[in-house]
């Protein structure tokens, strides 16, 4: 808690009296939302007290604090994840400073594989639900009670109002819209076609290895949350080709633009 307290009040220090209620995990290749911030505030993760540096490209390792359709935002340009070398709870470390900053709405994205097979690069996915338990628990270990209940109820994850309200705005931007459940994976390897396979049979619809640890801890901490993958590639076995992070950062490219339209209206409506 020590820690949590340290870099939140380290924030606090750079930003005074603005109050942020809602944070945006910008996912790989997906950073340029940040440009769109003003009056903004940039500090860079290694500057911040016990907080996770990213090191993986496409993820720029700074925090944004600003405007962004006249609402006080905090952005993460960039995440770090397990696959990092990092445990759990280092990785999710900047969702409970965010609690003590005052955060009530969390906005998590993130470039994933397709498993439906009537998905296509370039779609947007809204999460419903996850499945997670190929990995261990990032609330394993001492529970702490000022961020939440030992046993969170895991129920609604993914807040329905703010699904329908996704809804609306993807379809509006793209003309089609995707929700489905989104698979968490430890990564750093791609998965391969079998486990793929077992992933479609279980109800997953798309894949990725981050997203789900951040979401179990904002919702522990009782925050609303709601997260959209980018399709950036077709999962292992689906088409016939090796999957390569160059191809998930020039999808996330390719539809940067109006994945920055859809968060930039969907802010507006929180």
């Amino acid at each position: 808690m020590k820690q949590y307290q340290e870099a939140a009040n380290y924030i606090k220090g750079k930003i005074g009296n603005i109050e942020p209620k809602i944070a945006i995990i910008l996912g790989s290749g997906l950073g340029v939302l940040s440009e769109e911030i003003t009056e903004k505030i940039v500090i860079p993760y290694k500057e911040i007290p016990n907080f996770p540096v990213s090191t993986v490209s496409g993820h720029a390792g700074e925090l944004i604090i600003g405007k962004l359709q006249g609402k006080t935002i905090i952005a993460m340009n960039g995440r770090s994840h397990y696959y990092e070398g990092y445990d759990l709870k280092e990785a999710t470390f900047p969702i409970r400073v965010f609690k003590l900053l005052g955060i009530e709405d969390m906005i998590l994205t993130n470039a994933a594989g397709g498993i439906n097979v009537n998905y296509k690069p370039g779609d947007f996915m809204i999460i419903n639900d996850h499945l997670s338990f190929f990995a261990e628990s990032v609330l394993r270990g001492a529970n702490i009670d000022e961020f939440g209940p030992r046993f969170p109820d895991m129920s609604e994850v993914y807040k329905k109002d703010r699904i329908k309200k996704l809804e609306e705005i993807i379809k509006k931007h793209t003309g089609r819209v995707n929700v489905g459940v989104y698979a968490y994976m430890k990564g750093p390897t791609y998965e391969t076609p079998a486990e793929i396979r077992a992933l479609r049979t279980l109800g997953a619809d798309a894949v990725g290895m981050s997203t789900v640890p951040e979401a179990i801890v904002a919702n522990h901490s009782g925050m609303k949350v709601s997260a959209i993958s980018c399709i950036t590639n077709m999962a292992a076995g689906i088409l016939d080709r090796k999957l390569t992070h160059d191809e998930v950062k020039e999808t996330a490219d390719r539809v940067k633009m109006t994945f920055k339209e859809i968060i930039k209206e969907y802010v507006t409506v929180l």
